[in-house]
Protein backbone atom coordinates (compact mmCIF):
# COMPACT_ATOMS: atom_id res chain seq x y z
CA UNK A 1 0.00 0.00 0.00
CA UNK A 2 1.19 3.28 -0.75
CA UNK A 3 1.14 6.43 1.45
CA UNK A 4 -2.43 7.71 1.46
CA UNK A 5 -3.60 11.21 0.60
CA UNK A 6 -4.84 13.24 3.17
CA UNK A 7 -8.04 13.35 3.06
CA UNK A 8 -8.23 17.40 3.19
CA UNK A 9 -6.76 17.08 -0.49
CA UNK A 10 -8.67 14.48 -1.97
CA UNK A 11 -11.77 16.62 -0.57
CA UNK A 12 -10.14 20.00 -2.21
CA UNK A 13 -9.76 18.25 -5.83
CA UNK A 14 -13.36 16.99 -5.76
CA UNK A 15 -14.74 20.39 -4.75
CA UNK A 16 -12.59 21.88 -7.75
CA UNK A 17 -14.10 19.19 -10.02
CA UNK A 18 -17.35 19.73 -8.54
CA UNK A 19 -17.65 24.02 -8.80
CA UNK A 20 -17.12 24.48 -5.13
CA UNK A 21 -17.65 23.13 -1.73
CA UNK A 22 -21.16 23.93 -1.48
CA UNK A 23 -21.74 22.52 -4.92
CA UNK A 24 -19.92 19.56 -3.64
CA UNK A 25 -21.93 19.35 -0.42
CA UNK A 26 -25.15 19.30 -1.97
CA UNK A 27 -24.22 16.23 -4.08
CA UNK A 28 -23.45 14.23 -0.87
CA UNK A 29 -25.90 11.56 0.53
CA UNK A 30 -25.68 11.26 4.20
CA UNK A 31 -26.53 7.54 5.80
CA UNK A 32 -29.19 6.80 8.32
CA UNK A 33 -28.43 6.62 11.89
CA UNK A 34 -27.97 3.15 13.41
CA UNK A 35 -31.45 3.57 15.59
CA UNK A 36 -33.16 3.81 12.27
CA UNK A 37 -31.63 1.18 10.75
CA UNK A 38 -32.31 -1.08 13.05
CA UNK A 39 -36.10 -0.47 13.00
CA UNK A 40 -36.69 -1.03 8.88
CA UNK A 41 -38.19 -4.17 8.60
CA UNK A 42 -37.44 -7.23 6.86
CA UNK A 43 -39.57 -6.73 4.12
CA UNK A 44 -37.82 -3.56 2.90
CA UNK A 45 -34.18 -5.55 3.15
CA UNK A 46 -35.59 -8.51 1.40
CA UNK A 47 -37.45 -5.67 -1.36
CA UNK A 48 -34.56 -3.75 -2.01
CA UNK A 49 -31.64 -7.40 -2.42
CA UNK A 50 -34.44 -8.29 -4.78
CA UNK A 51 -34.81 -5.13 -6.66
CA UNK A 52 -30.91 -4.63 -6.61
CA UNK A 53 -30.28 -8.81 -8.07
CA UNK A 54 -32.86 -7.91 -10.67
CA UNK A 55 -31.05 -4.27 -11.85
CA UNK A 56 -27.52 -5.98 -12.11
CA UNK A 57 -27.10 -6.38 -15.70
CA UNK A 58 -30.51 -4.16 -16.91
CA UNK A 59 -31.43 -0.65 -17.11
CA UNK A 60 -31.89 0.23 -13.18
CA UNK A 61 -35.04 2.16 -14.46
CA UNK A 62 -37.20 -0.32 -16.54
CA UNK A 63 -36.87 -2.30 -13.24
CA UNK A 64 -38.16 0.10 -10.74
CA UNK A 65 -40.97 0.71 -13.16
CA UNK A 66 -41.79 -2.96 -12.72
CA UNK A 67 -41.18 -2.75 -9.29
CA UNK A 68 -44.82 -2.16 -8.49
CA UNK A 69 -45.66 -5.38 -9.78
CA UNK A 70 -43.12 -7.12 -7.71
CA UNK A 71 -44.27 -5.93 -4.51
CA UNK A 72 -47.85 -6.98 -5.39
CA UNK A 73 -46.89 -10.64 -6.94
CA UNK A 74 -44.36 -11.58 -3.62
CA UNK A 75 -46.88 -10.25 -1.10
CA UNK A 76 -45.00 -6.32 -0.08
CA UNK A 77 -41.69 -8.99 0.40
CA UNK A 78 -43.14 -10.45 3.27
CA UNK A 79 -41.03 -13.25 4.61
CA UNK A 80 -43.45 -15.41 6.25
CA UNK A 81 -45.89 -15.48 2.93
CA UNK A 82 -42.88 -16.30 1.17
CA UNK A 83 -41.84 -18.79 2.71
CA UNK A 84 -45.21 -20.78 2.70
CA UNK A 85 -45.28 -21.21 -1.09
CA UNK A 86 -44.78 -24.45 -3.01
CA UNK A 87 -42.11 -25.14 -5.17
CA UNK A 88 -45.30 -25.19 -7.69
CA UNK A 89 -47.00 -21.48 -6.89
CA UNK A 90 -42.55 -20.15 -7.22
CA UNK A 91 -42.44 -21.77 -10.77
CA UNK A 92 -45.55 -20.17 -11.52
CA UNK A 93 -44.57 -16.33 -9.96
CA UNK A 94 -41.62 -16.50 -11.86
CA UNK A 95 -43.50 -17.00 -15.06
CA UNK A 96 -45.42 -14.22 -14.45
CA UNK A 97 -45.88 -11.63 -17.36
CA UNK A 98 -46.42 -8.57 -14.96
CA UNK A 99 -42.88 -8.93 -14.00
CA UNK A 100 -39.49 -9.25 -15.46
CA UNK A 101 -39.86 -13.16 -15.75
CA UNK A 102 -35.77 -14.49 -14.80
CA UNK A 103 -36.41 -17.78 -13.05
CA UNK A 104 -32.82 -17.79 -10.79
CA UNK A 105 -33.12 -13.96 -10.07
CA UNK A 106 -36.86 -14.75 -9.24
CA UNK A 107 -35.79 -18.22 -6.84
CA UNK A 108 -33.24 -15.69 -5.03
CA UNK A 109 -36.12 -13.93 -3.43
CA UNK A 110 -36.95 -16.95 -2.02
CA UNK A 111 -33.03 -17.74 -0.77
CA UNK A 112 -32.99 -14.59 0.49
CA UNK A 113 -36.30 -14.52 2.66
CA UNK A 114 -34.59 -17.69 4.01
CA UNK A 115 -31.68 -15.69 5.02
CA UNK A 116 -32.94 -13.09 6.45
CA UNK A 117 -35.14 -15.48 8.50
CA UNK A 118 -32.51 -17.27 10.16
CA UNK A 119 -31.28 -14.14 10.53
CA UNK A 120 -34.71 -12.96 12.47
CA UNK A 121 -34.19 -16.32 14.63
CA UNK A 122 -30.80 -15.24 15.91
CA UNK A 123 -30.66 -11.61 16.06
CA UNK A 124 -34.49 -10.36 16.07
CA UNK A 125 -34.24 -8.74 12.50
CA UNK A 126 -31.89 -7.51 9.34
CA UNK A 127 -32.13 -3.99 10.46
CA UNK A 128 -31.02 -5.09 13.93
CA UNK A 129 -27.73 -7.00 13.07
CA UNK A 130 -26.71 -4.56 10.37
CA UNK A 131 -26.92 -1.45 13.00
CA UNK A 132 -25.10 -3.79 15.35
CA UNK A 133 -22.15 -4.83 12.84
CA UNK A 134 -18.77 -3.52 13.38
CA UNK A 135 -18.15 -0.29 11.24
CA UNK A 136 -14.22 -1.39 11.13
CA UNK A 137 -15.00 -4.38 9.54
CA UNK A 138 -17.94 -3.42 6.91
CA UNK A 139 -16.77 -5.69 4.51
CA UNK A 140 -16.74 -8.92 6.29
CA UNK A 141 -20.82 -8.24 6.14
CA UNK A 142 -20.62 -7.79 2.60
CA UNK A 143 -19.13 -11.14 3.25
CA UNK A 144 -21.82 -12.46 5.02
CA UNK A 145 -24.38 -11.03 2.63
CA UNK A 146 -22.70 -13.26 -0.43
CA UNK A 147 -22.23 -16.61 1.72
CA UNK A 148 -25.73 -16.69 3.23
CA UNK A 149 -27.62 -14.94 0.46
CA UNK A 150 -28.06 -15.66 -3.01
CA UNK A 151 -26.66 -13.18 -5.73
CA UNK A 152 -25.62 -10.60 -3.46
CA UNK A 153 -21.54 -10.55 -4.25
CA UNK A 154 -20.10 -8.22 -6.22
CA UNK A 155 -21.86 -4.78 -5.67
CA UNK A 156 -24.73 -6.18 -5.32
CA UNK A 157 -25.48 -6.15 -1.58
CA UNK A 158 -23.57 -3.18 -0.81
CA UNK A 159 -25.64 -1.36 -3.26
CA UNK A 160 -28.63 -2.10 -1.77
CA UNK A 161 -26.70 -2.00 1.81
CA UNK A 162 -26.35 1.89 0.47
CA UNK A 163 -30.24 2.20 -0.80
CA UNK A 164 -31.48 1.09 2.38
CA UNK A 165 -29.43 3.65 4.30
CA UNK A 166 -26.40 1.74 5.68
CA UNK A 167 -23.10 3.91 5.80
CA UNK A 168 -21.11 2.20 3.83
CA UNK A 169 -18.16 2.62 0.66
CA UNK A 170 -19.00 1.14 -2.32
CA UNK A 171 -16.22 0.11 -4.97
CA UNK A 172 -18.10 1.82 -7.68
CA UNK A 173 -15.09 1.88 -11.04
CA UNK A 174 -14.02 5.33 -9.75
CA UNK A 175 -13.55 4.27 -6.54
CA UNK A 176 -11.92 0.81 -7.56
CA UNK A 177 -9.78 2.71 -9.74
CA UNK A 178 -8.12 5.15 -6.93
CA UNK A 179 -7.93 2.57 -4.48
CA UNK A 180 -5.63 0.68 -6.91
CA UNK A 181 -3.55 3.68 -7.61
CA UNK A 182 -2.77 3.44 -4.20
CA UNK A 183 -2.69 0.34 -4.30
CA UNK A 184 -4.98 -0.56 -1.69
CA UNK A 185 -6.41 -3.11 -3.71
CA UNK A 186 -4.10 -5.31 -5.45
CA UNK A 187 -5.18 -8.41 -7.68
CA UNK A 188 -8.77 -9.71 -6.86
CA UNK A 189 -10.58 -6.80 -5.80
CA UNK A 190 -12.41 -8.92 -3.16
CA UNK A 191 -10.16 -11.06 -1.63
CA UNK A 192 -9.73 -11.03 1.92
CA UNK A 193 -6.32 -8.80 2.08
CA UNK A 194 -7.94 -6.05 -0.72
CA UNK A 195 -11.04 -6.37 1.67
CA UNK A 196 -9.38 -5.33 4.56
CA UNK A 197 -6.81 -3.01 3.34
CA UNK A 198 -9.85 -1.41 2.00
CA UNK A 199 -11.25 -1.10 5.46
CA UNK A 200 -8.48 0.19 7.02
CA UNK A 201 -7.59 3.01 4.41
CA UNK A 202 -11.37 3.72 4.68
CA UNK A 203 -10.64 4.04 8.66
CA UNK A 204 -7.87 6.21 8.49
CA UNK A 205 -9.16 8.70 6.06
CA UNK A 206 -12.83 8.64 9.03
CA UNK A 207 -10.28 9.67 11.81
CA UNK A 208 -8.56 12.11 9.40
CA UNK A 209 -12.49 13.54 8.39
CA UNK A 210 -15.02 12.29 11.12
CA UNK A 211 -17.08 12.03 8.18
CA UNK A 212 -19.50 9.24 7.28
CA UNK A 213 -17.94 6.20 5.16
CA UNK A 214 -21.07 7.47 2.76
CA UNK A 215 -18.93 10.61 2.20
CA UNK A 216 -16.10 9.06 2.34
CA UNK A 217 -16.58 6.72 -1.18
CA UNK A 218 -18.40 9.53 -2.51
CA UNK A 219 -15.96 12.31 -2.34
CA UNK A 220 -13.19 9.82 -3.70
CA UNK A 221 -15.32 9.03 -6.67
CA UNK A 222 -16.16 12.61 -7.31
CA UNK A 223 -12.17 13.19 -7.00
CA UNK A 224 -11.01 10.87 -9.53
CA UNK A 225 -12.13 9.05 -12.87
CA UNK A 226 -14.83 10.64 -15.27
CA UNK A 227 -16.94 12.78 -12.66
CA UNK A 228 -17.37 16.30 -13.99
CA UNK A 229 -19.22 19.14 -13.21
CA UNK A 230 -22.27 19.57 -15.54
CA UNK A 231 -21.93 22.95 -16.59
Amino acid sequence: MKQLEHFDTIYQRAAERKGGESHLERLLSTPLRKDEIAVISDDRWLSAFSMKVFQSGMAWKVVRNKWPNFEELFFGFKIDPLLMLSDEQWETKATDKRIIRHNSKVMSILANAQMIHEVRIEHGSLGKMIADWPMDNLTDLWLYLKKHGQRLGGNTGPYALRQMGVDTFLLSGDVEAYLRAYKIIEGGRDTKRSLSQCNQAFAHWQHQSGRSLTHISQIIAFSCGDNRIIQ
